[in-house]
């Protein structure tokens, strides 16, 4: 079959083939996760063959790789904007109000990111579902790195008295944005038991995002010195 003039006109284009390429496999992985995706049902959505992937991205592991880098890449934009001048602030636990609105910012900013990419939530749901043994394969030096930015500035919030004694930083991390994510994936269950409400509304997202920050915060950090 004849390939379409503006196809075969794309396909000169590498950056923009590479960026269909991945928008496409994106929207089949989110969909039917990384064993149930097929190259020729990514081929088909992009516009392009099977073998331009191939050349682009070596396999499948590869191409699912990329989605992820790219995604990670969004999110490191936004790490470095906002959080990495903090790490070197010392001054940022030593002060209680301080610190909780940076841990109320990050609470916000990893949620609001998810509502953001609803592909990578159901991408991350299929990881749950089969165990995280493909995600394994794709992580990468720079997301422990990141996760021990944060460790370590929660580590000297808890040395300044900031957060419980009883907690582990470590664990404070990963929960805050499994709580997050977990509200993501069980929208549809919300709507099936509780019809009368639109949880997916902007509005009750909202409202969702500042009831799960409270409840961290409040959980994460000592209570303040009665007056």
């Amino acid at each position: 079959m004849a390939v379409p003039e503006e196809r075969r006109g794309r396909a000169h284009d590498a950056k923009g083939a590479r960026e269909a390429i991945l928008n496409a496999a994106e929207k089949v992985f989110a969909g039917h996760g990384f064993d149930g995706a097929r190259i020729a049902a990514i081929a088909a959505e992009a516009g392009y063959n099977s073998s331009l992937i191939f050349q682009y991205f070596g396999d499948k592991l590869g191409l699912y790789t990329a989605v992820l880098k790219r995604i990670d890449e969004q999110a490191g934009q936004i790490r470095a904007e906002s959080f990495e001048p903090v790490f070197a602030d010392e001054a940022i636990v030593s002060d209680a109000h301080t610190f909780r609105t940076l841990l109320e910012t990050a609470i916000r900013t990893i949620f609001d990111f998810l509502v953001e990419h609803p592909r990578l939530v159901r991408i991350y749901a299929w990881e749950e579902a089969e165990g995280w043994q493909t995600y394994a394969k794709t992580s990468s030096p720079s997301d422990a790195r990141d996760i021990e930015l944060f460790r370590t500035l929660l580590t000297k919030a808890q040395k300044a008295g900031l957060i419980r004694p009883s907690l582990d930083p470590a664990i404070i991390v990963n929960i805050v944005t499994d709580i997050c994510l977990s509200y993501q994936t069980a929208l549809p269950r919300y709507q099936v038991t509780m019809k009368d409400r639109d949880f997916s509304s902007s509005e009750m997202l909202t409202h969702a995002r500042e009831q799960i920050v409270d409840m961290l915060v409040h959980g994460i950090m000592v209570d303040p010195p009665e007056i």
